[in-house]
């Protein structure tokens, strides 16, 4: 017997449609450049998503085209993330933070027809317009002042934008993209479908998992240019919670403020942002009063057990999450099961800095040169995973094929340990890479740069334990004989060519850089070396 079931395309339009039908009341708010409030309800944000996509479809976009993003976490922004797919076209989110040759290559590697940019983000595209070519620049006016002359003003776009019908697209269609930040050669982009965002936000509402509800006050500290903020936007709409956008205030005393004022009640963010509130938090103990049990999602970087026990001791709750560009993100939530509750204490916190255990629908596992690991806590291997929302190809990479098994695995480049009761735990990098504030950072395309110096013979780049990054890059560089240089004129070296967080905090001066060999450097000898290192 076969069953038959009507055929439902899964996109975006049917999480806008339901949110704009269930809960017109909902309330989204936004903190301004100007540290103002910004307030609506969804009906009023369901209207300007249909005028915008409107405006969109006259200014010509088609079915595919790719729509930039060069903005901060704010309403106007989430306008942009329903618009833009509902009308047929991709969500393509940039990173603000990339050096502006890396930002205007990504464009341009997308195809990118227009920009939608902030007004405070004017000087950043200025630096990179004669690199990336689009068709139509639109400015977000969102400190009031007049778009420049030769833009297009957003909020005259809206307002004489008429509703249009949306079409439902095919749930395969593309509806966003992001770009990885370039870790080992160029960033590579990863295209998602409708199907994958909404099964993805199908998942990240379980209870086990992010479980937002419509009670909920969910604040997205990390980017929305960043894995489209964990993919909480999506699900937050989907649900009608009540949504706070922090705009580009991420300074604790802000953040801490927004918490309290609008009663949030689930964040997320990486480590570096929870180590700046938590010491906001023990310097004045008594100055916020916050919605009791606030979950406090965290990716990105490990956050340690004494970060995790210091929230605990201030009725806050840090979930471990894991994911990545090509997992669409969040593939592994980290939840005690009720089996594991009891554990002594010790074993319970070690238990929650794992990253935590598969989402439904993804499937893990840890493979060695010997075949898959164990699960025993303690074998290590490579993470691959695979699953609904994990991407099956790079846009426009063939050459990066090899990332995927022949039966359809997602090589992660992390190193694991799965333990009997399916917690994953990363253990190490394979590509050596350093991961700062949550960011990645490439070694080897900061080592072959400062070899391009002229005084500098070799170099090597590793990550150092920083209080407040997680990791900080340090440079080792032997110069070459008869030659001095400090570490100012290397960092200035390198400052004019990657983004400021990638510039090494600091130099140290080497006679040799140890080497296996085969003539391959050992980073993990530098490493121990150097571990004690303060930057």
């Amino acid at each position: 017997m076969r069953g038959t079931m009507m055929q439902y395309p899964l996109t975006l339009v049917h999480l806008f449609e339901r949110a704009e039908k269930f809960f017109p009341d909902s309330e989204i708010v936004s903190r301004l450049p100007d540290r103002s409030l910004h307030r609506y309800a969804y009906a009023d944000f369901c209207r300007r998503v249909r005028a915008l996509g409107g405006a969109l479809r006259r200014m010509g976009l088609k079915r595919g085209d790719r729509v930039a993003t060069l903005m901060w976490n704010h309403h106007v922004h989430l306008e942009a993330y329903f618009a833009i797919p509902c009308a047929g076209g991709v969500l393509h989110t940039l990173n603000l933070r990339l050096h502006p040759d890396d930002i205007a290559y990504i464009a341009s590697h997308a195809g990118d027809r227009f920009l939608i940019v902030d007004d405070v983000l004017l000087p950043l595209y200025e630096k990179l317009r004669g690199k990336a070519s689009f068709e139509k620049v639109i400015v977000v006016p969102l400190t009031g002042s007049a778009v420049p002359a030769g833009y297009e003003d957003y909020e005259k776009l809206v307002a004489r934008g008429r509703p249009w019908k949306m079409r439902v697209p095919k749930e395969e269609d593309a509806a966003g993209m992001c770009y990885t930040s370039g870790t080992t050669g160029r960033p590579k982009g990863v295209v998602y479908t409708h199907r994958a965002l909404v099964l993805h936000s199908l998942a990240s509402a379980l209870p086990d998992v992010l479980g937002l509800a419509n009670a909920d006050v969910v604040c997205p500290v990390v980017p929305m240019f960043h894995v489209n903020a964990w993919g909480t936007p999506f699900t937050a709409v989907m649900v009608g919670a009540k949504i706070v956008f922090p705009g580009p205030h991420l300074d604790p005393v802000n953040l801490l403020d927004l918490y309290e004022q609008e009663r949030v009640t689930v964040t997320a963010g990486v480590p570096t942002i929870w180590s700046g509130i938590l010491r906001a938090l023990e310097e004045e103990p008594e100055g916020w009063k916050l919605a009791a049990g606030m979950r406090m999602v965290v990716g990105g970087a490990a956050a340690p057990e004494s970060m995790i026990r210091a929230f605990d001791a201030f009725g806050l709750r840090v979930i471990h999450g894991w994911g990545m560009t090509e997992t669409t993100p969040v593939a592994a939530v980290n939840y005690v099961k009720p089996g594991l509750s009891a554990l002594p204490e010790e074993e319970r916190y070690a238990l929650r800095a794992k990253q935590g255990v598969p989402l439904p629908f993804v499937e893990a596992r840890a493979r060695s040169e010997q075949g898959e690991v164990p699960w025993d806590g303690q074998a290590m291997g490579e993470l691959e995973v695979r699953g609904p929302w994990v991407a099956a190809a790079y846009h426009e990479l063939a050459d990066e094929s090899d990332k995927w098994t022949d039966d359809g695995w997602f090589r992660t480049g992390d190193v694991v340990t799965i333990d009997r009761h399916g917690y994953i735990k990363i253990t190490d990098r394979i590509k050596d890479l350093v991961k700062s504030g949550g960011e990645w950072i490439s070694s080897v395309d900061l080592e072959n740069a400062l070899a391009g110096h002229p005084k500098v013979a070799e170099a090597a780049v590793i990550a150092v334990p920083h209080p407040k990054w997680g990791e900080r890059p340090l440079a080792v560089v032997v110069l070459k004989s008869g030659q001095k240089a400090d570490a100012g004129e290397l960092r200035d070296f390198l400052a004019a060519k990657f983004a400021q967080f990638w510039v090494p905090d600091a130099v140290a001066f080497a006679d040799q850089i140890p080497r296996t060999s085969t003539g391959k450097m050992m980073k993990a000898t530098l490493r121990e070396q150097y571990k004690d290192w303060k930057v």
